[in-house]
């Protein structure tokens, strides 16, 4: 056979990287003592090619000829020694850390195991290249068209939680082979749905490359949910209709193209604290056998073993620079390659753990801060991990948003009747300022949601009151416990009217204050049709009926999807609903103050009202005519003025509407007990009665007051300051 023609290359950019002519390969190992590239036929024989070259422990070399398509894997020669933390082992043919495409599937066979079972401080030496997967060599060439990202406001997002798969598997309008896949996502009839609903973002669970545990392959279940990244630079492979020898990658360009020609953004859920390695115990795919004690946390005086923070086995060394560098590089690489908009970081206090605490200045997100890519596009962070002192709500640094679980439990528990949720409630309405001012945050920082793809829909949330997760294989002990949920009567599936006709009403209880609160709405798919998971909340193995939409829908659940929309439509059209910054007392034209707490008599909230045990009812006046934070065009904003009146009392609430220096009169614009076809024109006077069914909410507008003196006062000094502007 004739040698392979191979150039010295060079130590950057890491991974493969094809220039038109052939491609340079460079690994990172600091304890490596020789790397060889496999390149991997058809028939699956190996080429390998030792990378003879070292620049700061990167090893490099250039393959001319070697293009798109071409499979290849890493042999790291070096130490095996699991109580110094060392365990690289050629015998092993590890993933490229830095792969843009992956093809096939790790299968769970012994051989992938960097040990022997029977003497794990031995190497394994069973060949492992029939049962793993294969980094591929991809052309990154795409037509864009021109495409630009939407680049909306936080203020302006309405956020929507989507499965790649579970979103598109059962949609009929979309081709059958193209069901469950980026492509499936971006069909028209999904694009369709999500622009008439009115979201403007997609935070896509995780689509890194991932793999499926073992354990649950020999259960007859997977990983649905996909928290398990193997490959933080590809597109997971099942979910591509173009195959796995470098499809995907176009195929997802084109699936962001066309959400951004709608208008909508996509958000990715990212898997950055741990690998799907696991524990000491657990397969050698990839950044194990590269250099394990540069890339994983060890515990410091039994290097054998891994300090786990996320409750997988294992969690980055996020003081290493590698580590870092690998981050941020698959970071960039995600927004100006794959043109994201922004990322959602699972477990995200453990990005934070630089040493063993919580540390809000690590060097993680002093990168962030610096760079000039990634600190652009949208950071939320689940604010949180299951370390000691890792639940941080409220302390991420100001440029990050977060995920609000207070907010989550404090409008289940008002719902559901719990005492003495008044304040707490107050606060997450009106966007967590106890939170996050303090920081000189905004109620941005705040990501307001009731359901996420962790626990129960929303449909079920009103419907059990227990887990039901038989089906996970686990004897019903996996899940949250906790779940803050009330079954309005019955457990599960019923045919009592009453118990149906309250339970959809509790839907839109929840719908109506996310989607009416201040900070970032966001809502899990299928919440807005009422799917439901069996009472299942943690469908994470669940990759079936389970999880899947199911289109087929009913009248009542397109009544549900209207609503929706309704309530998205009002939010968008009105200010009031979507500050970019706190109430903070002041008075507008009207002479009132920007928010204001009423009791159900029509009177202002008083200390000893907010905390009285049997107080369920309360009505929250957004005056219109005092939004003191100008538009992006610096000119003063005008809206009209609502009252929200709420009620989670088991009997119907008469509010009395306050005096007419609030509004002279009133029009009902939601009523989550009224028919969903019904329309209430009439107008209440101020000082009138309006009554709210038990366990419902009623929303209410009143116009600014354009035909008041003092308002038309306002409105000509507003004029006299408001700059010129061009065009």
């Amino acid at each position: 056979m004739q040698k392979r023609l191979k150039w010295t290359g060079h130590p950057f950019p890491l991974g493969a990287v094809y220039d038109g002519s052939g491609t340079n390969f460079a690994l990172f190992s600091e304890v490596a003592e020789k790397v060889e590239v496999a390149l991997i036929d058809d028939s699956g024989r190996e080429e390998r090619v030792v990378l003879d070259e070292v620049d700061g422990f990167i090893r490099h070399a250039y393959l001319p000829g070697v293009g798109p398509g071409q499979r290849y894997g890493f042999r790291v020669h070096g130490p095996y020694d699991p109580s110094r933390g060392q365990r690289c082992n050629p015998a092993k043919l590890l993933l490229d850390p830095y792969a843009k495409a992956v093809e096939g599937q790790a299968d769970g066979h012994p051989s992938l195991l960097g040990y022997r079972p029977d003497d794990p401080e031995r190497p394994g030496t069973a060949d492992d290249s029939r049962h793993v997967m294969f980094s591929v060599v991809v052309d990154p060439a795409f037509d864009w068209e021109g495409d630009q990202p939407p680049k909306r406001p936080y203020h302006e997002s309405v956020m929507y939680e989507a499965h790649v798969r579970g979103l598109t598997r059962c949609h009929p309008g979309v081709p059958e082979e193209l069901r469950g896949t980026y492509a499936g996502l971006a069909h028209p009839a999904v694009v369709e749905h999500l622009t008439g609903l009115g979201v403007t973002a997609v935070e896509l669970m995780p689509v890194h490359q991932f793999v499926q545990d073992g354990h649950l392959l020999d259960r007859g279940l997977s990983n649905y949910w996909g928290y398990n990244t193997i490959g933080f630079f590809a597109p997971h492979n099942a979910y591509s209709s173009a195959g796995g020898r470098g499809g995907q990658v176009a195929e997802f360009k084109a699936m962001v193209k066309a959400l951004h020609a709608a208008g909508i953004e996509v958000i990715l859920d990212v898997v950055y604290n741990h690998t799907a390695e696991g524990n000491h115990m657990g397969p050698t795919l990839s950044l194990r056998g590269i250099d394990n004690a540069s890339y994983y946390r060890l515990v410091d005086d039994d290097p054998a073993h891994y300090f786990d923070t996320t409750g997988t086995g294992n969690s980055l060394l996020m003081r290493h620079p590698h580590v870092l560098q690998l981050i941020m590089d698959s970071l960039r690489y995600w927004v100006t390659e794959m043109h994201v908009d922004g990322f959602r970081f699972d477990l995200a206090a453990t990005l934070a753990r630089q040493f063993h605490e919580v540390d809000r200045l690590s060097a993680f997100f002093d990168l962030v801060q610096q760079d000039p890519v990634v600190s652009r596009v949208k950071l939320i962070a689940e604010p949180w991990d299951v370390g000691d002192g890792g639940y941080q709500v409220g302390n991420f640094p100001p440029l990050w948003s977060e995920w609000n679980g207070i907010y989550r439990d404090t409008v289940r528990d008002f719902w559901r009747g719990e005492n003495s949720t008044l304040p707490a409630l107050a606060s997450r309405l009106t966007g967590s300022s106890d939170l996050y001012q303090d920081d000189s945050r905004r109620p941005r920082a705040s990501v307001n949601f009731v359901t996420c793809h962790d626990g129960f829909t929303l449909r079920d949330l009103v419907s059990y009151n227990g887990k039901h997760n038989e089906a996970n294989g686990e004897d019903n002990r996996d899940g949250e416990g906790h779940n803050r949920s009330w079954n309005c009567g019955a457990e599960g599936p019923t045919d009592d009217p009453g118990i149906l006709t309250l339970r959809a009403r509790q839907q839109r209880n929840l719908l109506t204050t996310l989607l009416l609160s201040q900070g970032v709405p966001m809502i899990l798919h299928g919440d807005e049709l009422g799917r439901t998971q069996d009472g299942n909340n943690n469908a994470y193995c669940q990759d079936n009926e389970t999880s899947w939409i199911d289109w087929n829908l009913d009248t009542e659940q397109h009544e549900l999807i209207d609503f929706t929309r309704r309530l998205i439509t009002l939010r968008r059209a009105h200010a009031v609903f979507r500050r970019r910054r706190f109430f903070r007392g002041d008075t507008g034209a009207t002479g009132t103050a920007d928010a204001v707490w009423l009791r159900p008599d029509g009177h202002e909230m008083r200390e000893e009202n907010w905390h009285r045990d049997d107080a369920h009812a309360l009505a929250l006046f957004l005056n219109g005519d005092a939004i003191t934070e100008p538009d992006a065009h610096g000119r003063r904003i005008v809206d009209d003025s609502f009252l929200l009146l709420l009620n989670s009392h088991y009997e119907p609430v008469d509010f009395q509407l306050p005096e007419r220096e609030y509004g002279d009169s009133w029009r009902i614009v939601v009523d989550t007990a009224a028919e969903a076809d019904a329309t209430d024109e009439t107008e209440v006077k101020a000082g009138g009665t309006v009554s709210v069914q038990a366990r419902g909410a009623i929303v209410l507008t009143s116009p600014h007051r354009v035909g008041s003196g003092r308002w038309r006062r306002a409105l000509a000094a507003a004029r006299k300051r408001r700059p010129r502007t061009r065009g």
